[in-house]
């Protein structure tokens, strides 16, 4: 499947942000590198950007620009988790997730008195009450999503994945990618949650700033 592209001309008429800009945000690592695609057209090379990311992220950028640093931003959209540990207490007060999430996210561990969390597991924590929240999983199969979360999170840290739920025949199956990684399965598989565990780890950071005073 050919990524739909957009061009720097076209990004820049459409966002109505500078050529300055977009730049400056390339050297703060808001927009990662790679998202720069350099391709041959009829007026010589130019440049090219995966069109939704791009657009998503600068509407976001302009969104969040008054309220944080380019710095903060930059931690923001960074892949990489933070250090920050938290108290049960904490993310009760702070209304990060629901009572319930932490209780199965407890429930699917073995240490069901745990008290504090580091960021890691509070991601984890949130993708599930997420998912929970769309209705489009239940209880047994958030308790599935976890133990693939804990498994595997690590094998793509500081990189984007997304965690997939499928359904075949009843029976849940989750499956972790790198994020961007297309996936084909059998028919009869029916793909049921898609969820980008960049664009809730971002989600995360940011509720965490605004909770903080940001």
């Amino acid at each position: 499947m050919t990524e739909d592209l957009i061009s720097k001309k076209e990004l820049l008429e459409q966002t109505g942000i500078s050529y300055g800009q977009l730049y400056r945000w390339k050297r703060k690592n808001l927009i990662p590198e790679d998202w720069f695609i350099r391709k041959s057209s009829f007026t010589g090379q130019e440049t090219f950007f995966p069109r939704e990311s791009i657009l998503t992220r600068i509407d976001r950028i302009k969104n969040m620009k008054d309220e944080l640093s380019l710095d903060e931003l930059a931690d923001v959209f960074s892949p990489s988790v933070s250090n920050k540990v938290l108290t049960r207490v904490e993310i009760e007060r702070k209304h990060l997730v629901t009572p319930i999430s932490i209780h199965l996210f407890l429930e699917s561990g073995s240490e069901k008195e745990k008290q504090t969390f580091s960021f890691e597991e509070m991601l984890c924590i949130y993708v599930l009450d997420q998912a929970l929240a769309s209705g489009q999983m239940n209880r047994e199969e958030g308790i599935l999503l976890v133990q693939t979360f804990q498994a595997y999170y690590s094998k793509f840290q500081d990189k984007g994945c997304d965690i997939i739920l499928t359904r075949k025949m009843g029976i849940p199956l989750f499956t972790m990618l790198t994020t961007g990684s297309e996936v084909y399965f059998d028919t009869g598989v029916k793909e049921v949650l898609r969820l980008s565990l960049n664009t809730y780890l971002e989600q995360l950071k940011v509720k965490l700033s605004e909770s903080e005073g940001f």
